[in-house]
């Protein structure tokens, strides 16, 4: 995949990183939550989603807003609605949160994703492009690599050029992140930018939810948590009727019986519940849809939790 600058024809993206107080993240969600709302309000509007702390690391949390052009993402930062609300939680943060702005890209896959935001000195862009080729080459040689998208400034709202890059894990993250290669490339690139910061985001269930060509965000958290019930009771009963039996019946210990239907579940859950999942529900997962919509879609899947649960009654 080559390095390429976004032209915001796919959507725009800004990404918050923001160090949240020791003791104050309960009003941090709170505050949160209040501005996702307001968020929503706005024209383009089209998802969000948070990413906490990992256990042990600073307590830093970062968030994903959508829209559906700069333009639109552009009012939502300049609105007076939004700069209210960072006054309010400004006493919530041991720093001024940071942001990068992207102007266009695609979705990830379930990756572990690395956002990296340099300052590029005056008069070295082109000298910073041929930096970054070099250093997605270097890039396609290490393991678990899944591809990288470079983000011209957003006149107006963004100074500084940012790189998104995605690994299959963060392991492998982390085996680019610490290599020799890349300290070698940063100590050259020191020509080019005066500063750069690095933020890595992950999401849960992201991955089960991709719509091909779609410009939407991954659904709302509950209607993920609907989705993956519908496709993981059916999958948990019938391998609980039937292998977990036959593996019973031959005298396999509990931890070992265990092992193999959890790794039987998971396998039928990624690869055949879940798309199918994703395709019947497609017009009702992604966030957006009009209250109609959302009040029928989560009906439905009450009705197949209905269905599901008496069929399995008569079968017991």
């Amino acid at each position: 995949m080559g390095v390429r600058a976004n032209d915001g024809s796919a959507g725009a993206t800004v990404v918050t990183s923001q160090k949240v107080l020791r003791g104050c993240e309960d009003d941090y969600r709170r505050w949160q939550e209040g501005v996702n709302r307001a968020a929503r309000g706005f024209d383009g509007f089209e998802g969000t989603e948070s990413y906490p702390p990992e256990s042990g690391a600073s307590n830093e949390w970062v968030v994903v807003f959508r829209f559906s052009d700069v333009d639109q993402l552009s009012a939502w930062l300049r609105s007076g609605t939004r700069r209210r609300l960072i006054e309010e939680g400004r006493g919530l943060f041991e720093e001024e949160p940071a942001q990068e702005v992207l102007s266009g890209g695609a979705r990830a896959q379930e990756a572990v994703t690395a956002v990296v935001s340099h300052e590029v000195r005056a008069g070295r862009e082109q000298d910073f492009l041929e930096w970054q080729r070099k250093t997605l080459k270097a890039q396609e040689k290490f393991p678990g690599f899944m591809g990288s998208e470079l983000f011209e400034p957003v006149e107006g709202i963004q100074d500084r050029w940012v790189v998104i890059f995605r690994f299959d894990s963060r392991e492998n993250l982390g085996r680019w992140m610490d290599s020799e290669v890349r300290r070698r490339l940063l100590d050259e690139g020191d020509e080019c930018f005066s500063d750069y910061e690095v933020r890595e985001i992950r999401s849960a269930f992201s991955g089960w939810f991709r719509f091909e060509g779609a410009r939407e965000g991954a659904p709302p958290s509950w209607k993920q948590a609907m989705a993956v019930l519908l496709a993981l009771y059916p999958t948990v009963m019938v391998l609980t009727l039937t292998v977990d039996r036959e593996v019973s019946g031959l005298g396999a210990p509990l931890y070992l019986a265990l092992f193999i239907g959890n790794v039987l579940s998971v396998s039928i859950l990624t690869w055949v519940m879940m798309p199918l999942v994703n395709r019947g529900l497609a017009f009702w997962l992604p966030p957006g849809r009009s209250r109609r919509v959302q009040v029928a879609g989560a009906a439905l899947v009450v009705a197949c939790y209905v269905l599901l649960i008496v069929l399995f009654a008569l079968v017991t």
